[in-house]
């Protein structure tokens, strides 16, 4: 989908987590005030703080550096209560052993990179190396100790021969929080809403449709999953229904204790408000 003078440029994640919320959202939204431009996340994150996007997931660490700028969609997150399946540490140690060790980073996220970081630093105690290298686990694992992969990356891995043990940062997290981690969220650049308030209302209300379409009836997107990714059936039912699409106060608990870790370990410059976009009355920004 692309024009020459769209009113609001929509970003999207390339990886399959964001499916359930966008699989049917550009037939719904298929109008020329709407151009959909799709990037990694880190990529997505740059666009959107310099403004050459207006809106669309972002990982939720972006949303911290830049809050005062953005409000966020209600109702629209990528989500988990534990077990997320594609943001994993790969290592062939117990994890309380290279906690002081090296460990490589992918360079397409940062939010679960500072989940790792609290999760190693605040709950172990441990004081690693980093260095960050393109995420292909087999170059990364040479000299580590451990190597993070996200999205669709660490999924493939996942399947592949064992050599590794994997750490599942969503169930690391909830099981030293009690928390849900929230890793994407759907952000909008406040001067668009006061552009256009009425074209925001509709996306979200297009964004909403498609995921409710995807979770009526999953089964193509399913099939467009192993086209595209690979394995089973099984495997992708599991995966889009372990994973949670919504952002109610439950995710928002969650995030607030990320953004509380991230500020105190130096990771974020000032402690993070939520500011969220209001469906009824769609001029107003909440502060």
């Amino acid at each position: 989908m692309s024009n020459l003078d769209p009113k609001i440029r929509i970003g999207r994640i390339n990886y399959t987590n964001v499916w359930p919320i966008y699989y049917y959202f550009p037939q719904l939204m298929n109008i020329p005030e709407v151009d959909i431009i799709e990037q990694v996340p880190s990529s997505l994150n740059k666009a959107m703080a310099e403004g050459s996007i207006d809106m669309g997931p972002i990982s939720s660490f972006s949303f911290g550096e830049h809050f005062e700028e953005y409000v966020l969609y209600p109702d629209l997150s990528v989500s988990a209560f534990g077990e997320v399946n594609s943001i994993l540490l790969f290592h062939e140690k117990p994890l309380r052993e290279i906690v002081n060790g090296h460990i490589v980073l992918p360079s397409t996220s940062e939010t679960s990179i500072n989940l790792l970081k609290i999760i190693v630093e605040k709950f172990y105690g441990g004081k690693p190396t980093y260095s960050t290298q393109k995420p292909n686990l087999d170059e990364m694992m040479k000299n580590a100790d451990g190597a993070l992969l996200i999205g669709d990356d660490a999924i493939k891995e996942s399947w592949r021969d064992p050599r590794y043990m994997i750490t599942d940062l969503g169930q690391e997290w909830a099981k030293w929080t009690g928390q849900w981690m929230t890793f994407a969220v759907w952000a909008i650049r406040k001067e668009v809403i006061r552009k256009h308030p009425a074209l925001i209302a509709d996306i979200y209300a297009a964004f909403k449709k498609s995921k409710e379409m995807a979770h009526a009836n999953p089964d193509s997107m399913i099939r467009e999953a192993q086209e595209k990714v690979g394995g089973t059936p099984q495997y992708w039912h599991h995966y889009f229904h372990s994973l949670c699409y919504d952002f109610a106060a439950e995710q928002r608990a969650g995030l607030s204790k990320y953004y509380q870790y991230a500020y105190e370990l130096g990771f974020l410059p000032k402690p993070v408000n939520i500011g969220l976009w209001e469906e009824n009355n769609v001029t107003r920004v909440t502060e």
